[in-house]
Order: C-alpha cells, then structure tokens, then sequence
C-alpha cells in the first residue's frame, strides 16, 4: 500500500513539473475593436502563413490615388478548417474587405469579413 502511494504521488508531482508550452499571444490589442471600416481593394499579396495570415491590398481613394494597406486574420490552423489555403487570395483578385483599423493609423486592419467582388462570401470571423 505505501509503495502505491509513493508511485501515485511520484507520478503526480512529475506530471506537475513537466513543462507545457506557453499559450502566449500578442492578442489583437493594436487595433480599434469600436470602429469598423470596410474597403474595395486589390489583393497584391496574399500570406498563409503563422502566427497570422496577411493578405496585401491597394485600395483607391476618392482623388484616385493608391493606398497599399495590410489585413492581419486568423491562422492558417483555423483558415483550412473554413476551406481555405494558400491559393483562396491570388493577386489582381478583387474583393470588399471589412476589419478594425489600427490605432496608431497604421494602414492595416484585423480582418472581420472578405467579400470577393463577385458577391461570394468568402470570410466572416464574426460568426
């Protein structure tokens, strides 16, 4: 009865001073949860890729002139689940993209919603 009792307690405290990887994360902190901006752009660049997947796009302001912004969403764990991989954004795609802008006015966003310009529905992360 002792040496199980010894053996159950050896076990547990190695179970307890195992190390276990840090579930660390920046969070999306740099952007602007209360506003919401959404753009027709161009895709210039798309990067499946971890922590985040980026997608690079120009968009046109009312003088017409190019503005390159970035979207930072999901990873490409979560991404596949949903369909996607590293082709679902090819550049010259055209699509309607929605997020939170940065804070420090940055051009970047934390992507909520992608709609390619053929009216598909191609992400929502509100959901």
């Amino acid at each position: 009865m002792k040496a199980v009792l010894l053996t159950s307690v050896a076990l547990a405290l190695s179970l307890l001073l195992t190390p276990v990887p840090a579930k660390g994360h920046h969070g999306w902190a740099e952007f602007d949860d209360k506003a919401e901006v959404t753009f027709e752009g161009t895709v210039t660049d798309f990067h499946f890729v971890n922590p985040h997947c980026v997608v690079e796009f120009t968009l046109k302001d009312d003088d017409g002139q190019v503005h390159k912004w970035q979207g930072e969403f999901s990873n490409p764990p979560v991404l596949s689940r949903r369909g996607w991989n590293a082709a679902s954004l090819q550049p010259g795609d055209k699509l309607t993209i929605t997020g939170h802008p940065a804070k420090n006015s940055v051009p970047a966003l934390h992507v909520t919603k992608i709609r390619m310009s053929n009216g598909e529905l191609k992400l929502d992360l509100r959901e």
